[in-house]
């Protein structure tokens, strides 16, 4: 994620989720004054480590709907640029590819709106 205000909304709903976060090569600085701001102090709570899991790439179009992903045990939710998606590679190397439905006409989710999605719903079913 190249976007740094997504950054740092993933990193707060990480930490309002209680899930950890890794960033990859590439992605914002979690420290700039753009993430740092949007993570309203997550940072300084939320572990920035290597996940270990069953990894679930985030797609907008194609994957199983998220309802019906598997989401016991160690889960790793896998989430590409805003415009661009996941790369392929990225992609191949995930155990599963999920695409959360929606009902409205939107074609899809914010990168940070679909991340929300899914940690909600990965602590909902971990309760």
């Amino acid at each position: 994620m190249a976007d740094p205000g997504n950054v740092g909304t993933l990193i707060r709903t990480a930490d309002a989720f209680g899930a950890s976060v890794e960033l990859s090569e590439g992605c914002a600085d979690p420290t700039g004054p753009k993430a740092l701001r949007a993570t309203a102090g997550a940072l300084f709570r939320v572990p920035l480590v290597a996940a270990d899991g069953r990894r679930v790439g985030l797609v907008a179009h194609g994957g199983r709907p998220l309802s019906e992903v598997e989401l016991g045990g160690p889960t790793v939710f896998v989430l590409g640029a805003e415009r661009d998606g996941l790369p392929q590679d990225v992609a191949e190397a995930c155990d599963e590819l999920a695409t959360i439905e929606t009902s409205g006409p939107a074609e899809s989710l914010n990168v940070a709106a679909a991340g929300a999605v899914a940690l909600y719903e990965w602590s909902r079913r971990r309760d």
